[in-house]
C-alpha cells in the first residue's frame, strides 16, 4: 500500500486519520498545536514527523486538512514545506476548503517539483470521515485521480471527479455559502418566532411540512428544540471563513455577490462577539441576543 503523509489532525483531519489507520494504511502524520489527534493517530502506529517536508520525502501522498488557504500555503512552501520535500510522482491533495485561485497557483509549483496537485474538499462532518462515508468533491488530473482513487474511496461514499484543478475548491465554496445562507435563515426564524410568541416547533412543524425541508433545516432545529448542537459539528468562525472566501471568489470573478451577504455579515459579528468557537446551529442564541436589542 502507498505510504501516506496527512498534515492536519483537527476534528476532521484525525477523524480521516483513524480511518485510514482502520483500513490498513502506513501513515506519517504532522498536526499543531493541539496534540490530541497526533496522540491518537501514533498510539496506533503512526509516524509523527517534525516538518511537512519530512511528510513529503517519506509519503507516495500527501494530504491536508487545513483550516485556510494561507494555512495551506504556509505548509506547502518554503525550506521545510511540502514542495521542498517532494519526489517524482509524489500526489498531493488538500482536503480543506481553500480559494481556488491559491489552489491552482499552488498546482503550478507542485508540477515544477514532479508531483501533482489535486484539490478534494470535504463534504459532511467528522463523524461520516471516521466511518469512511464523507463527499469527497475531487478535481485536478484524472490519471492521478485514477492512481489515488482506492484511497479516496476508503474516505468518501461519494467521490466526485470534477474536472479541472480548483474545480472542486469552487464547488465547495458555492456549497458552503447556500449552506450558510440556508442555516443562517433557519436560525433566525426561530429566534423571531420567539420574538412574535409562537412557539418553535410549531414554526419547524409547518414548515418541515413542505418544500421547505432539508438536512440543514434540521440541524438547527436539533439545536433550536432539542438542545443538540453537535448534528452540525462545524464551527462558526469556519463558517464565516468559507462564505468569506465565496466573497473574494466571486470579487475575483467580478460577480457581485448579493445573496452571500447576509449570513457573512452575521457570522462576522457573531465572531467579534466571541462566538467563534460556537457551532453553527447555536447562531440561534446570536439572533435571540440581537432581537433582544
Amino acid at each position: 500500500m502507498a505510504k501516506i503523509g496527512f498534515i492536519g489532525l483537527g476534528l476532521m483531519g484525525s477523524a480521516m486519520v483513524q480511518r485510514l489507520l482502520d483500513q490498513g494504511h502506513d501513515l506519517i502524520v504532522l498536526g499543531n498545536r493541539d496534540r490530541t489527534g497526533l496522540d491518537a493517530a501514533t498510539s496506533r502506529g503512526a509516524q509523527e514527523a517534525r516538518t511537512a517536508r519530512a511528510v513529503a520525502e517519506q509519503s507516495d501522498i500527501v494530504m491536508l486538512c487545513m483550516g485556510t488557504s494561507d494555512h495551506v500555503e504556509g505548509r506547502m512552501r518554503g525550506d521545510d514545506g511540502v514542495i521542498a520535500g517532494l519526489t517524482k510522482g509524489t500526489v498531493v491533495i488538500d482536503f480543506g476548503t481553500s480559494l481556488p485561485g491559491s489552489t491552482k497557483t499552488l498546482g503550478a509549483e507542485v508540477a515544477t517539483a514532479g508531483g501533482t496537485y489535486l484539490d478534494a474538499p470535504i463534504g459532511r462532518t467528522p463523524s461520516h470521515g471516521r466511518d469512511g462515508k464523507l463527499n469527497l468533491m475531487c478535481s485536478g488530473d484524472k490519471a492521478a485521480f485514477d492512481k489515488v482513487r482506492p484511497v479516496l474511496d476508503d474516505l468518501g461514499e461519494n467521490v466526485f471527479h470534477l474536472g479541472d484543478l480548483g474545480n472542486g475548491h469552487t464547488i465547495k465554496l458555492i456549497n458552503n455559502f447556500f449552506a450558510m445562507t440556508t442555516a443562517n435563515a433557519m436560525a433566525e426564524a426561530f429566534a423571531m418566532a420567539d420574538r412574535a410568541g409562537v412557539a418553535r416547533k410549531d414554526v419547524y412543524d409547518v414548515m418541515a411540512a413542505g418544500p421547505l425541508r432539508s438536512g440543514m433545516m434540521d440541524f438547527i432545529k436539533a439545536y433550536a428544540l432539542d438542545g443538540n448542537a453537535e448534528m452540525l459539528a462545524f464551527s462558526v468562525r469556519n463558517a464565516a471563513k468559507d462564505v468569506g472566501y465565496y466573497k473574494q471568489m466571486a470579487d475575483d470573478l467580478g460577480a457581485a455577490t448579493v445573496m452571500s451577504n447576509c449570513a457573512r455579515e452575521a457570522l462576522t459579528m457573531a465572531v467579534e462577539q466571541g462566538r467563534g468557537d460556537d457551532l453553527v446551529p447555536q447562531m440561534v442564541d446570536f439572533y435571540v441576543d440581537r432581537f433582544r436589542g
